[in-house]
């Protein structure tokens, strides 16, 4: 029987509008396949873009903190921050053109001396069609890594210990942490015990070799975290003598660091100097003289006093001083710290500072806190983010927290160092580049 004219019309029509709508639809899915790509393609501009800006960056970083002026006369080398972001924009900006990018923005988040991140955003349209466009954006963040940043690469990242060594029973230790240990064995022998090292400073390489030999991090520290590393610690022995030690190491300045470790003790002062450049004499910059020359002559003897004092680096306290407050005895923060060294009200009551504004009092207070810092964390980059965002954060990731603001003071500090001549700071080469996202 045949169909009716109609119904075969109806048929025709229906055939021909789903082959249009296949057709149409293969036009938006190409379209947007080629958006997808184009997306594709721009974040990689932008992932790109940071990373060259950063790198410019890192290269730069150490001439922002050189001294303008050197014997009377202008330091080419030195660096003003405007020029030193206009360098990360440049490459930034150079780098989107060669990859197809036109339509970016720069930003330079937190603040800082030498702002360590940097934001890329590329806003070019995708093609959708012949004429047709669509809205985009892709962000990419990089940043210069202050050292002890990366909670997985443990948590004393400044490097281990490059300095002088001195050799007790054929064991490697830094010069301090020998004569420390001779006064003390001089006294475990009049009390008739016999102190004998087992080990002392051990390298990043030693360290992977006995960690892959024993792989149990309660007993053979991760390479990279263990402290002896820094060069001030010992494991002592004969079991004989744990009891002695347990009673009287503490008096040498020597902490048994874990309770199950009855034999492994740390030198506490001067705690962390591997980053600090130890080696260049006395304490570390407790005299006067050995200060950075952007103190200003009125509170040079109150630094030098606290640095010797404490034994905490005056290089490393006036570069704090210069980042908290710009030497400001009256400074005062828009979250309550107070005083030439910002301290929060209730950590100076803490530290017996009543009146934060006087300034010598402050800076000797800054200094006891650094000392207590820095034999807590052994690190002079985590004792710096612990006197900035507290040493809880700190203690939780073992690193310098994802804070920008306590990442940009940490980096600030060691530049300022590196600026003085101090090897404290490494300038860019303690500083690592890495997209963030």
């Amino acid at each position: 029987m045949s169909r009716p004219r109609g119904e075969s019309g109806q048929a025709g029509m229906v055939l021909l509008g789903l082959l249009m709508a296949v057709v149409l639809g293969a036009v938006v899915l190409g379209g947007i396949a080629r958006g997808v790509g184009v997306r594709g393609e721009l974040q990689s501009a932008a992932d790109l873009s940071a990373l060259a800006a950063a790198r410019a960056m890192h290269d730069a970083y150490p001439r922002v903190f050189e001294p303008p002026v050197l014997g009377g006369v202008d330091n080419p080398r030195h660096l003003e921050r405007a020029e030193y972001l206009a360098l990360g924009e440049h490459a930034a900006r150079a780098t989107a053109a060669r990859n197809g990018a036109h339509d970016i923005s720069v930003a330079f988040p937190a603040n800082g001396l030498a702002p360590i991140r940097v934001r890329v955003t590329v806003r070019d349209a995708i093609a959708v069609g012949d004429e047709a466009s669509v809205p985009n954006a892709a962000t990419a963040e990089a940043e210069l890594a202050p050292p002890g940043t990366d909670p997985d690469a443990g948590p004393f990242t400044a490097g281990e210990y490059r300095g002088p060594f001195a050799h007790r029973q054929g064991k490697p230790m830094r010069p301090d942490v020998a004569l420390a240990f001779d006064r003390m064995a001089a006294a475990a022998r009049a009390d008739g015990v016999a102190l004998l090292i087992t080990s002392a400073f051990r390298s990043d390489a030693e360290q992977a070799r006995l960690f892959a030999a024993h792989p149990d991090p309660k007993w053979v520290a991760r390479p990279g975290r263990s402290l002896h590393r820094l060069g001030t610690e010992l494991d002592l022995g004969p079991p004989a003598a744990y009891r002695w030690l347990a009673a009287n190491a503490e008096r040498f300045h020597f902490l048994q660091r874990y309770s199950w470790e009855p034999w492994h003790y740390g030198y506490t002062l001067n705690a962390g100097s591997s980053s600090l450049g130890f080696g260049r004499g006395g304490d570390d910059g407790a005299s006067s003289g050995a200060l950075p020359s952007f103190v200003p002559a009125r509170f040079a003897p109150a630094i030098a006093r606290a640095a010797q004092r404490w034994s905490v680096s005056g290089a490393l306290l006036a570069a704090q001083l210069y980042e908290e407050s710009h030497f400001n005895p009256f400074a005062r923060s828009a979250a309550g710290a107070l005083g030439i060294a910002q301290f929060m009200p209730a950590t100076a009551a803490g530290y017996g500072l009543a009146d934060p504004f006087d300034a010598d009092r402050a800076i000797d207070a800054q200094a006891h806190l650094m000392r207590d810092l820095l034999r807590t964390f052994a690190s002079v980059p985590l004792a710096l983010a612990a006197y900035n965002a507290g040493p809880a954060p700190v203690r939780a990731c073992g690193c310098v927290p994802a804070i920008p603001e306590t990442q940009s003071y940490v980096a600030d500090i060691l530049g300022l160092l590196h600026g003085a001549g101090d090897p404290s700071g490494d300038g860019a080469g303690a500083l690592e580049v890495r997209l963030v996202r």
